[in-house]
């Protein structure tokens, strides 16, 4: 018995000391093996840490029209049937029951075939599914359209307490819109529905627009609520910065309307619209073909902004670089006169005008700018200039480097070393062959014979704005380059240039059609494509161009069009009037209108021309922001301006245009009082766009322009007092314009300076 008692002991005792050896390691291995994984799941359990999302900045042209934004959207989800005893009590009776009519009735609503959609109903891998991106973001009105199905109304109204389509569920989030569609989408890009930015303005301004994301950190109990004197810590999300882009969208929009009335008729392989402002370097549109609807980003075939990446032989349009440069060292005489038709003086076959080398007989050099004599450029450039100056004006002219517009993607272009080069190939280089430019390029080059000499930095961003304030953050000014050629030298090539249009033998008279008055000066242009495989010429195929500027004397518009190979019956010759002028003429005519450029009436009435005009100059915009509206009032009269109240208040609160922005005397100004709630509508019966645009950003009304020119009906009567919060739409009545007479451009069969290749030339101008 005694016996059995120790052993029993003995057992209790072994057992004893094994569960606290064991105890003792296990709080060992929790306090050091598992004490970080530990710590980790009590963090989690006690802390609750919450990202705060910033939002989004807007995208708005310059005159503050939004071209993006971040808003509300929603993404459907579908619970499948259960396939396990947790799922059936997870989804109860709510689960897609027939995936076939759930597909069928979804389908419309998002856009997508019932087959797609199909795929993911049908899955058998997944107990929760999202439907594709199609599904993903969806809006506010696919949203309702969808509830709508799954709890129809009756005769009454009554929604049905029965869901219809069980297992469809929608949760809410946010997304990136682009209203307008397809406007300027190669110049905006796109937030994809992972929220990176791809492309344009999204990519290059990708840290100022997301913003900074913040988060709200606190302990908590088991139950989920806030532990007492327990600190928390908060850090605010910054919101994203607006971007103001140099775009104006109604100018955006005549180049948008022009491209695709070209591209439904002539299917080109692609097209470009560019108009800038050259005193300034600011894009007023950017406009390409193929285009896309950022929206359904997932359907893009074009990828690349072809205005500021598509490398090709200019043509004749580079002429007006060689011009100038001769002009500047005082080489060219428009009186001087040559033998036209064929160039012999360089090795190989002799460089030929574009009328196979028969040329004109003995012209003028003015004649033969007109004409766009090849042989006149190559004596110009190769025999009068030489190398080394050719070379000097193409680098100051920027040609062959980026001009370092703010827009991801830009080339370089193509500049070879003409020191280096064989004389032919310098030759031809005089006429805008071996040499490859991007659009941007040209517009900058062109922009600085429009401005008088200086070469600018094209500018797409025109400042950057607090959401929250409205506030100016950066302002991006007008930076110049380089000083490339004297005003002196601008203007007589401007003059020049002129006479391609106007002039008896000129090339482009079919582009300065129905632009009487407003002395459009420019340069035709026409070259071969060739393949990227072999490098050679392709026959047939052609890239037509022209770039222009407008009024000669003191342009406010510079307007390049490329249209590359449009499938047409129209002989090479007859294209430039057909296809590529009337995109010019519209987009030019329209733009002028919409910027209340005058025509010069001497031109269109000769018989007022001896009646003298009001002498119109410049002069800073005074600072009245903060004065009474009496004293404001009475410092605009005494300023000989134009001036307009918007409101009732007693102070200026804004003005339009700006403290120390020049202004044309008499010029139109608004003044913004402290109150503008009960501000009348005034009658814009036979003003521009421009003016309904720049009194509705002051009131941030949202208008609608329906046609081109002037205003010809209003929405809203005049004298109808507002609240802010109406839309205006405007009818505009467009100038009649002529009907466009047959070319005058001659023939393009130019051929390439190449190493191998020494075809004859035959550019058309």
């Amino acid at each position: 018995m005694k016996h059995r008692i120790q052993k029993r002991i003995i057992f209790l005792g072994v057992v004893i000391t094994l569960l606290f050896s064991g105890i003792s390691v296990r709080l060992w291995w929790i306090q050091s093996v598992e004490a970080s994984q530990i710590l980790d799941k009590a963090k989690q359990q006690w802390e609750r840490d919450k990202d705060i999302k910033p939002r989004r900045g807007s995208i708005l042209d310059r005159n503050g029209q939004i071209l993006a934004y971040e808003g509300k959207a929603y993404t459907v989800n579908a619970t499948l049937k259960p396939r396990n005893e947790r799922e059936a009590q997870i989804a109860g009776d709510n689960y897609v029951k027939d995936p076939y009519y759930t597909a069928e009735k979804l389908a419309p609503i998002l856009h997508v075939s019932p087959e797609q959609l199909l795929k993911h109903l049908t899955r058998t891998d997944a107990f929760n599914v999202e439907l594709g991106k199609e599904a993903s973001k969806i809006t506010e009105q696919q949203k309702n359209e969808i509830i709508a199905l799954q709890y129809p109304r009756d005769a009454k109204g009554e929604p049905s307490e029965v869901n219809q389509l069980p297992g469809v569920t929608i949760w809410e989030t946010t997304r990136r819109y682009y209203p307008h569609n397809n406007f300027a989408s190669q110049v905006i890009g796109y937030v994809n529905y992972e929220e990176k930015a791809q492309m344009g303005i999204e990519q290059q301004f990708d840290k100022e627009l997301r913003g900074e994301p913040g988060y709200l950190r606190m302990m908590k109990d088991g139950a989920g609520y806030q532990l007492p004197d327990e600190a928390e810590t908060y850090k605010p999300a910054k919101d994203g910065m607006n971007l103001v882009l140099t775009i104006d969208q109604q100018i955006q929009e005549y180049a948008e309307q022009a491209l695709d009335q070209a591209e439904a008729q002539y299917h080109p392989k692609r097209m470009m619209v560019l108009v800038s402002d050259p005193n300034t370097g600011e894009i007023l549109a950017m406009a390409n073909r193929p285009g896309f609807d950022p929206n359904t980003y997932w359907n893009i075939k074009n990828f690349t902004n072809d205005s500021i990446s598509f490398m090709f032989e200019p043509g004749s349009t580079f002429k007006i670089i060689t011009l100038a440069a001769a002009v500047e060292q005082n080489l060219f005489n428009p009186n001087d006169t040559y033998q036209s038709g064929l160039y012999t003086k360089v090795p190989g076959k002799p460089i030929q005008d574009h009328n196979n080398g028969v040329g004109w007989g003995r012209i003028t050099f003015l004649e033969g700018v007109q004409r766009s004599s090849n042989v006149a450029f190559v004596i110009l450039g190769y025999e009068k200039l030489k190398t080394d100056l050719l070379s000097a004006y193409f680098e100051k002219f920027g040609i062959g480097r980026k001009t370092g517009i703010d827009l991801p993607g830009e080339e370089d272009g193509i500049m070879r070393d003409l020191k280096k080069s064989r004389p032919r190939d310098v030759a031809v280089t005089t006429f805008g062959q071996g040499v490859a430019v991007t659009p941007i390029q040209q517009v900058a080059a062109v922009g600085a014979i429009a401005n008088g000499g200086k070469l600018l930095k094209p500018q797409i961003v025109k400042e950057i704005r607090d959401p929250h304030t409205n506030g100016v953050v950066k302002t991006y000014g007008t930076e110049v380059v380089r000083q490339v050629v004297s005003s002196e030298t601008a203007k007589k090539v401007r003059d020049y240039l002129e006479t391609v249009i106007t002039g008896d033998h000129g090339t482009g008279k079919a582009f300065g059609e129905g632009l009487e008055g407003y002395h459009v000066a420019g340069k035709t242009g026409t070259a071969q494509t060739y393949d990227p495989q072999t490098g050679k010429i392709v026959e047939g195929k052609y890239i037509y161009s022209f770039i222009g500027f407008a009024p000669k004397d003191n342009p406010r518009l510079v307007v390049y069009v490329v249209v590359d190979d449009p499938q047409t019956e129209y002989s090479s010759n007859e294209v430039g009037s057909k296809i590529v002028a009337p995109i010019f003429r519209t987009v030019m005519g329209n733009s002028l209108q919409y910027l209340n450029e005058q025509p010069d009436m001497s031109v269109l009435e000769p018989k007022k021309a001896a009646v003298p005009a009001a002498p119109v100059y410049e002069k800073a915009m005074p600072n009245l922001v903060g004065m009474t509206t009496t004293a404001a009032e009475n410092r605009a009269k005494q300023e000989g301006l134009d001036y307009t109240v918007i409101g009732t208040g007693t102070k200026i609160a804004d003005q339009y245009p700006k403290a120390n922005e020049k202004v044309t005397q008499p010029g139109k100004v608004y003044l913004v009082t402290n109150r503008t709630q009960g501000t009348k509508m005034p009658d814009f019966t036979g003003k521009s766009l421009r003016e309904v645009m720049e009194f509705a950003s002051l009131l941030q009304l949202q208008v609608n322009a329906i046609g081109t020119g002037f205003v010809s009906e209003q929405s809203i009567k005049p004298g109808t007092p507002l609240t802010g919060k109406e839309r205006l739409q405007v009818t505009l009545q467009s100038l009649d314009a002529p009907t466009p007479t047959a070319a005058t451009d001659e023939s393009a069969a130019e051929s390439p300076a190449d190493a191998t290749e020494e075809a004859d030339e035959g550019e058309s101008p």
